[in-house]
């Protein structure tokens, strides 16, 4: 592990500003998202609302994705390319992953929907990754370890017959987009490195209602689960403090599509 960043007062009022617009966006497409738009739809929806902010999407053309927003449906675990050919229909689930850059700070945060009606196993699995990034974030203090996070979040996804995906991590996040530490979403409590104040990092579980084991489409981005079984995910940008976190990416209102399913409000 490279070194970890110790955010000063004006990074970290950079960071609660490019925070804040991410979560606004993220709000925005809760409000407009519904069965017959197209996840291109989606994609012009984010860049337009982040331009008039005055920032950037930090995911277009980073490493060559080709798009602004990652939109992953159903089975995808993450890193879906928004097409016009996607459209949403009435069950489906999708993870919208909001990445804002200003002032050369970044703001990541994403958040999974539900288009109309969802199953049993689409709501299993999306109300438990909310809660494992609950839980991930509930452990996030001072003198913590990177181990806690991972052990809480994969100790309650396990115990309600979902599994955590390995191949991807949550990140530092600052001046970088994908930074040091690496925050694996499982773990054992006591192991791993100690938090301090001033560490910001992104918390990000993909929990997935069958195996954990993903693949990768031939566009090299696509991450899908290996068995189509359903994928969720939540995402937020903390800071940790003396006592506790900031959510740099928390909403000041409940997010929500446009058929009025609310999510907890995080």
């Amino acid at each position: 592990m490279g070194t970890v960043n110790i955010a000063s007062p004006q990074d970290i009022e950079h960071m609660r500003v490019v925070g804040r617009m991410a979560a606004e966006t993220l709000l925005l497409v809760g409000e407009k998202i519904r069965a017959g738009m197209t996840t291109e739809d989606i994609d012009r929806l984010v860049a337009e609302d982040t331009a008039r902010r005055g920032a950037r999407c930090a995911p277009l053309n980073y490493h060559g994705f080709p798009k602004s927003v990652c939109t992953s449906l159903n089975e995808v675990v993450c890193h879906g390319i928004p097409t016009p050919k996607q459209v949403l229909r009435d069950g489906d689930i999708i993870n919208v992953d909001v990445t804002t850059l200003h002032h050369g700070y970044h703001g990541d945060t994403s958040a999974t929907f539900y288009i109309g009606t969802p199953s049993a196993d689409a709501r299993r699995v999306t109300e438990v990754s909310r809660k494992c990034l609950e839980l991930g974030i509930a452990e996030v203090r001072e003198g913590a370890r990177l181990g806690d996070i991972g052990a809480a979040i994969q100790e309650y996804a396990e115990g309600n017959g979902c599994s955590v995906v390995r191949a991807f991590v949550g990140h530092g996040i600052g001046k970088k987009f994908h930074d040091e530490p690496k925050v694996s979403h499982v773990g054992k409590r006591g192991t791993g490195l100690r938090l301090r104040a001033g560490m910001i990092f992104t918390i990000e579980p993909m929990i997935n209602i069958g195996g954990y084991e993903i693949d990768i489409l031939d566009d090299d981005w696509t991450a899908i689960t290996s068995d189509g079984s359903l994928s969720a995910q939540f995402e937020h940008t903390v800071l940790v403090t003396k006592d506790g976190c900031e959510i740099l990416t928390k909403r000041d209102a409940v997010l929500a599509n446009s058929e009025g399913i609310a999510s907890l409000l995080l």
